[in-house]
């Protein structure tokens, strides 16, 4: 049965209108940007079986262009229209990040490193520099791979900090394996970084792990830092 054929208080975009979109299911909101199913399926038919082809909403919006490609009714133009939407939604976090004191916003900043790092296959470790008033001036990717204290340079996050006039920063990386916990060596990292950063007057507020769709781990809250 088409979704037009559906009473109006059980439509997806009606019930989004009416009650908001925390409402929806993944599939549900997954049906909206889909709009149209393919023969004999609705679009939320289609959207429950792409999130179950792909094991998850976050693993579908993740997946290599050729495998969301290659799905029945999908295509190179839901591919880069899916993209886009990622894009805008990490680009209105990143805003926002700007605008507002980052301490006074954890959610925010949990939820965008989520976006940027929580589907990654590589380990990559980011450096947020924030002014005097929290506020986000720049984030930077710096290194790639297996982190250790010898592959990230607490050197190179001095320069970076003093050349953007940083007041604070918080680092960030990810475990692409899944395990969220801080490792032995992620703190003997961070501490390293701190004393470094405290020569120059630049304070570390946070170190985060990013681990999948889990809620990142954050070193202050365990009073690791």
């Amino acid at each position: 049965m088409a979704i037009t054929d559906w009473p109006e208080d059980e439509r997806p975009r009606e019930r989004l209108l009416s009650k908001g979109a925390g409402v929806l299911s993944d599939s549900e909101l997954l049906a909206i940007f889909l709009r149209v199913g393919i023969r004999g399926k609705s679009a939320v038919d289609l959207a429950r079986d792409l999130i179950n082809h792909f094991g998850s909403l976050s693993r579908l919006c993740t997946a290599p262009r050729e495998a969301f490609s290659a799905f029945p009714g999908m295509g190179d133009a839901k591919y880069a229209q899916l993209q886009a939407v990622l894009e805008m939604a990490r680009r209105a976090l990143g805003e926002t990040l700007k605008d507002r004191d980052m301490l006074g916003s954890p959610g925010a900043v949990r939820d965008w490193l989520r976006l940027h790092m929580g589907q990654l296959p590589h380990e990559v470790f980011m450096v947020l520099l924030l002014d005097a008033q929290n506020r986000l001036i720049e984030a930077r990717e710096l290194f790639r791979g297996t982190l250790t204290q010898t592959s990230v340079y607490p050197r190179e996050v001095v320069k970076l900090a003093l050349a953007q006039n940083a007041a604070a920063v918080i680092l960030a990386h990810n475990h692409p394996s899944g395990a969220s916990e801080p490792s032995r060596a992620d703190e003997m990292l961070t501490k390293a970084l701190k004393q470094a950063l405290a020569l120059v007057d630049v304070q570390v507020l946070d170190h985060f792990i990013v681990a999948g769709n889990q809620t990142p781990i954050s070193f202050a809250e365990k009073g690791l830092l």
